[in-house]
């Protein structure tokens, strides 16, 4: 359904009020929460405990939108196959939370940092102190996406959970007039970042327990969408054995044991040869495998994954069936 908006609200989206902004008052996640009406009067266990209780409604609320996701999960798996990337574009809370995940990718699954880039309103200082300002200069979304070269094939994920963030709607217009594909990820329904975007991803988590305060529920919910969206792309490419990370990179001691932990897991080795396997592959823990369930050499390990299109069950079954 490229170029068609596949939007997950009911409502029509935000319109701007006369003075050219959107009427925050209308946003669930600006509204105030009964429930925690008497906040400040209770007790750190009360406090603690209508927090978890209003936690509990974001795995449902994100499950309500499954289907859009998993379209939004193969679009990303198809990009990235063909060699397009990934950017995830936010302020704030939501900008940190893409800039967490995209730098997640290359431990995890061994992905060149170019693949998934994160891009945050008010650049690599707005990590750790609050540019606030910085959300509603919809040129600079513009720019930020033009900086990194988006173009046609690529695929842009804007989170707000608002849905009006005018950082994100310029980021998603640029986006679009390249060519790329656009997802919004937001927390209101029928937002302005929904209309704009090929794809719209609306979980609605209600009010917050302090009113407005979006790095909770809302953020909540945006990282678990994320965690969809990278993960399941990463396992759709071939990036994982079971539930193995079998494309790690062994950078750290903890990697390295577990690098060895899972090549000893695949195939039933003992931990020194893992070891052995892990060296000779150059610290490539699928070719490891490979090489210990084929006896081929690092090189030969290497091709075989490129005939397979990098999924190591595959040449497993091959090996198993006697036609390796």
């Amino acid at each position: 359904m490229e170029g068609q908006h596949q939007q997950s609200g009911a409502r029509k989206p935000d319109v701007p009020s006369p003075a050219g902004r959107v009427d925050l008052s209308r946003l669930v996640t600006e509204q105030p929460n009964p429930a925690t009406a008497r906040l400040d009067i209770l007790d750190a266990r009360e406090i603690c405990r209508l927090i978890n209780e209003e936690d509990h409604k974001v795995a449902p609320a994100v499950a309500q939108h499954l289907d859009v996701i998993a379209e939004a999960v193969e679009r990303i798996a198809a990009a990235l196959r063909r060699g397009n990337r990934l950017f995830y574009v936010g302020a704030g809370t939501s900008g940190r939370l893409g800039v967490l995940d995209a730098a997640e990718c290359p431990p995890t699954f061994g992905t060149d940092p170019e693949m998934v880039q994160g891009i945050i309103a008010g650049g690599p200082q707005a990590l750790t102190r609050a540019v606030e300002g910085a959300e509603d200069d919809s040129e600079a979304g513009r720019q930020d996406i033009r900086a990194r070269g988006v173009r046609a094939g690529d695929v842009v994920v804007a989170l707000s959970a608002s849905g009006r963030t005018p950082y994100c709607l310029g980021a998603l217009q640029a986006a679009r007039e390249a060519g790329a594909f656009t997802v919004a990820v937001t927390c209101n329904p029928g937002s302005a970042m929904g209309g704009v975007a090929d794809l719209a991803i609306e979980v609605v988590v209600g009010p917050e327990v302090l009113a407005g305060s979006t790095r909770m529920k809302a953020g909540t919910a945006q990282k678990m969408v994320l965690n969809m969206l990278s993960t399941a792309a990463m396992v759709r490419l071939g990036k994982c054995y079971g539930n193995l990370m079998v494309d790690l990179r062994p950078t750290n001691e903890k990697l390295v044991e577990r690098a060895r932990r899972i090549i000893m897991r695949v195939l039933g080795c003992d931990a020194s040869t893992a070891a052995d396997l892990l060296a000779r592959s150059g610290n490539q823990v699928k070719v490891a495998i490979v090489m210990g369930a084929t006896g081929l050499d690092a090189e030969g390990a290497r091709r075989r994954l490129d005939e397979h299109g990098g999924f190591v069950r595959r040449v497993l079954d091959e090996a198993a069936s006697g036609s390796s």
